[in-house]
């Protein structure tokens, strides 16, 4: 899947394109003020890139996953997408919420001058003070399956070579990426949950409405 990042004047709505590997093609609305900021879904990207998350955002888009800020573009989508969307929804609930926590937690790290491990460690402890737990004394840390220290700090430092790359843009000038992260079991399994279009012919489920003749 090719994901397309303009930099777009300040004073206009900025998008992403999104060509999924299926041929369907979007334009995802940007919620970040257009400018030298690094927009909001690419950071995800690079976080979810960096961290190997495949069922996050930009796992479930390249799925079939399609969030109301997304316009169809060209490309036949096909037959259930609608259904699709919703039952991966449904089911990735808990990791898109994973994947927002830690790539705010990135953002954040990003943001510190040379962080050692012990920072990262105090920040994702206050960053993780609102998940719940369901054993007293557990550590969020461990319930959300937040990665080391180490491949925090890599994140954050690739976000920063992002940062500084989208930042040097002129206005019309883009960064194009690539999503190859395979989709997880759980997406399978999700995708799997979909019903099956019924295609020319079938008749499983069809209502008989003629008499039975004689045998």
């Amino acid at each position: 899947m090719r994901i397309t990042f303009r930099r777009f004047p300040g004073h206009s709505s900025a998008y992403s394109v999104i060509e999924r590997d299926d041929g369907v093609v979007y334009r995802m609305k940007e919620f970040t003020r257009p400018g030298t900021e690094l927009p909001h879904d690419l950071r995800h990207f690079v976080v979810e890139r960096e961290l190997g998350i495949a069922d996050g955002i930009w796992g479930g888009i390249a799925a079939g996953m399609v969030y109301t800020s997304m316009d169809h573009v060209r490309g036949r989508r096909p037959p259930h997408s609608a259904e699709r969307s919703q039952e991966l929804k449904r089911a990735q609930r808990q990791r898109i919420m994973r994947a927002e926590l830690l790539a705010n937690l990135v953002e954040a790290i990003a943001m510190l001058d040379a962080p050692s491990g012990d920072d990262i460690r105090r920040l994702t402890r206050a960053k993780l003070s609102a998940v719940p737990v369901t054993e007293p004394g557990a550590d969020p840390a461990d319930v959300a399956a937040v990665p080391p220290p180490e491949l925090l700090a890599g994140a954050a430092r690739a976000l920063q070579v992002e940062a500084a790359r989208w930042a040097r843009l002129r206005v019309g000038e883009e960064l194009v990426f690539e999503w190859r992260l395979a989709a997880t079991a759980a997406v399978t399994r999700a995708l799997r949950a979909v019903p099956r279009p019924r295609e020319t012919g079938d008749r499983h489920g069809q209502r008989r409405t003629g008499r039975r003749g004689p045998r």
